[in-house]
Formats: C-alpha cells, structure tokens, sequence
C-alpha cells in the first residue's frame, strides 16, 4: 500500500536550519509529484513546496529564498531544506503525493498523505 513517512522535524531557534525526509513507498514514485504542506495549530493546512517528477519546483512566497524542495527517484525520497527559520514556520508539516506528474499547490488534488512531522522554531 502507499506510505509516506516524514522525519526530520524537531525543535529550532530562529535562524536555525531543518531538513525534513519523506520515504515514499507504494506506488511509481519517479513519475508523480510530490507536495510539502504545512498546519498550525487552529489554523487551515497550507501549501508549501511542490516538485513535478522531472524536478521542477514551485514555493509558497513565504518560504521563497529560503526553502529548498528536491527529490531522489531513486531513493523514493523527497526532502525539504528549511533555512533561516522563524517562528512562525512552527507547524506540523506534511508530505503528500499527487497521482499525477503535474505539480499544484492545491491540497485537495494529493492523494496519499503522510502522517505530519513537528517543526518548532523557538524565538
């Protein structure tokens, strides 16, 4: 079955650097894109960063210049680089594969989820 397993999260001073890991397993993973989204507490699930298979990548603005999406096909594997943290990227944040080659920023249009790793940016 397909299984998205984060890690990589942890608590940061701002400033500080993460990098968050996502194993994929499951399906074709080098012909599909793949999302990193974002969830603080009482507030909606956000996008951001996606990567199309080819390795095209697209960020929310917020985390322009500073977040780095890529990907292994094959390791199955996609990463994000988190620099210059602040405390409002404090989140749980999620990777998520898409059944399709094209990339969004639309959360409704992934398919498979995984379970969501803690980052807390201290300040």
């Amino acid at each position: 079955q397909v299984q998205l397993v984060e890690s990589g999260g942890g608590l940061v001073q701002a400033g500080g650097s993460l990098r968050l890991s996502c194993a994929a397993s499951g399906f074709t993973f080098s012909r599909l894109a793949m999302g990193w989204f974002r969830q603080a507490p009482g507030k909606e699930r956000e996008f951001v960063s996606t990567i199309s298979w080819s390795g095209n990548t697209y960020y929310a603005d917020f985390v322009k210049g500073r977040f780095t999406i890529s990907r292994d096909n094959a390791k199955n594997m996609v990463y994000l680089q988190m620099n210059s943290l602040k405390p409002e990227d404090t989140a749980v944040y999620y990777c998520a594969a898409k059944m399709t080659p094209s990339p969004t920023p639309t959360r409704y249009e992934y398919d498979y989820w995984g379970q969501g790793t803690q980052v807390t940016v201290s300040s």
